[in-house]
């Protein structure tokens, strides 16, 4: 244990029993908000986390001994099918560590999407406004205008085309902008929740305990009593055998989607509607590479600094498949993910590589009645298994996505275009591409498709008949129990969703502050 209080799960020589007044599952951008708010009332607050505590120093941004130590299942956690991967952090601050600190505020179509369709109420655009400024303030985030010549390029294709586009807001400070921002920021500029939320809980008196794999919640009639958790060894894999429990008044529950239904599945927590786990949304995410006649080194500079939302809302909240567009930071291992070549042809890829420009498009998923997304179920160990089907309504958005990226890809000046498909080949012109885009069939597992942005599985909503927890995060049919984190958004976002998190994050941990302190008032004037 250092000076904060922190237990490593893979060092402790016997069981660890603690006790607070708040027990949170998870350190990512719900978690430890909600940590850092709820120590900053003065209750003693509970972490409990799967993965280790990395400091600067520990990221050597080096891509394959990174992906194993910072990221689940090695950053590629596949779909019941293979169809698809999710990728998410598993590590102290979870995936705010690795990711690309893009961050924007939820897009007022989707809130009132939310209040119209899932009885949501107090989430309007201006309701949530004073948090969204609260959050930006407090993470230093804001647009970013040092474009890498990668972002240039789908500013110049979406001007080109007449098309929506601005600068992206980051969560940095003092960013040196060596671009691998996925493997852990080296120098501490990101504002990542192991830099900013985690350091603050601690220092008021809040508990970590790393390294220990969160079972199931101790259930007593319809409270919960506290976290059963299992200690792993310095890899993150296998028990120690030895126990962690964390008994607390109220328990929050930011696991993110997956993890967090998959837990109180696991835990028996009371699902009288079968909602657990439904509408997991992904984002899914499809790419578009291209070779430049000029060197960008793609690599280098700030991943993320550049949109295009001209396809989001096309054709409304609730028409076809809408998804905005980005550029990939190309690294070299996870650029080769998205190339099928073989032999020579990679060789000449790799060789290649300061020449290559990717886009991504992310399929906003959850609004249209064709759109329902996934399911997370149980296997027959307790672990989560994501069932994604990809349906005619995904493979719409994916088609429409390719040529969109296509087209700014060479309004920007591309000699080549080649989708992320292994049925699609090398494309000269945008009239070439556009026609065989058209006719190309689209089909899993030749289709390259993941996401980082899993959302939903324990839905928000005004209906416990249709949802697993209201508007504030508290579970419909356990009282002490919260759920504070991305899976209870009842839709994708169309944006990535850090922002949105940290936003829903700080206002239902103040109010879980609030709850907290009234009960103590009352019970003291009861006394």
């Amino acid at each position: 244990m250092s000076a904060h209080q922190i237990y490593d799960g893979s060092t402790l020589e016997r069981d660890l029993v603690l006790e607070g007044d708040v027990a949170i599952v998870g350190t990512g951008a719900g978690g430890a908000i909600t940590a850092e708010i709820l120590a900053g009332a003065g209750l003693r607050v509970l972490l409990v986390e799967e993965g280790a505590y990395r400091k600067p120093e520990d990221f050597p941004l080096r891509e394959v001994p990174s992906l194993a130590r910072l990221y689940r299942e090695g950053g590629a956690i596949p779909s019941r099918d293979g169809a698809l991967s999710v990728v998410q952090g598993r590590t102290v601050g979870g995936s705010t560590t690795v990711n690309w600190t893009s961050s924007f505020r939820t897009p007022p179509p989707a809130l009132h999407h939310w209040r119209e369709h899932h009885g949501l109420q107090g989430l309007s655009p201006d309701d949530l406004a004073p948090w969204f400024e609260a959050i930006e303030e407090r993470l230093h985030i804001s647009p970013w205008e040092e474009h890498n010549r990668n972002n240039e390029l789908l500013a110049r294709g979406a001007q080109a085309l007449g098309w929506n586009y601005g600068a992206i807001k980051r969560n940095v400070h003092e960013c040196a902008g060596h671009g691998f921002c996925g493997l852990g920021c080296p120098v501490g500029a990101k504002q990542s929740m192991d830099r900013t939320a985690i350091p603050d809980a601690l220092t008021n008196g809040g508990v970590l305990v790393t390294r220990v794999r969160a079972e199931r919640l101790e259930l007593d009639t319809n409270r919960v009593v506290g976290i059963e958790g299992l200690a792993l060894d310095g890899l993150g894999v296998r028990t120690t055998g030895k126990r962690v429990q964390l008994r607390a008044p109220s328990v929050v529950v930011a696991g993110g989607a997956i993890n967090s239904p998959a837990l109180l599945m696991r835990s028996g927590v009371p699902d009288p509607y079968r909602r657990l786990g439904k509408r997991t949304f992904l984002q899914t995410h499809n790419y578009s590479l291209s070779f430049m006649p000029e060197a960008i080194d793609p690599f280098y500079g700030a991943p993320q600094s550049i949109y295009t939302d001209q396809f989001t809302w096309r054709d409304g909240v609730a028409g076809r498949a809408g998804f905005n567009m980005e550029v990939v930071g190309a690294q070299p291992v996870v650029s080769m993910n998205f190339w099928r070549g073989m032999g020579s042809e990679m060789t000449t890829f790799a060789r290649r590589l300061r020449h290559l420009h990717i886009l991504v498009s992310q399929i906003r998923d959850g609004f249209h009645p064709d759109s329902q997304g996934g399911e997370v179920k149980l296997r027959s160990d307790g672990s989560a298994v994501l069932d994604y089907p990809i349906n005619d309504y995904i493979w719409d958005g994916v088609r429409s996505s390719y040529l969109a990226m296509a087209e700014c890809q060479f309004a920007a000046g591309a000699e080549s275009v080649h989708p992320a498909c292994s049925d699609a080949r090398t494309y000269r012109s945008w009239p070439e591409a556009r026609a065989a885009i058209a006719a190309l069939p689209l089909r899993t597992p030749n289709v390259f498709l993941n996401s980082t942005h899993p959302l939903g599985g324990c839905a928000m909503g005004g209906d416990p008949h249709t949802s697993v927890v209201a508007a504030d995060g508290r579970h419909h049919q356990v009282e002490n129990l919260l759920v504070i984190d991305g899976s209870v958004f009842p839709t994708s976002l169309g944006v990535n969703p850090c922002l949105s998190i940290y936003a829903l994050a700080a206002r239902n941990a103040s109010l879980l502050a609030e709850r907290i302190a009234a009960d103590a008032t009352k019970t003291s004037q009861t006394r």
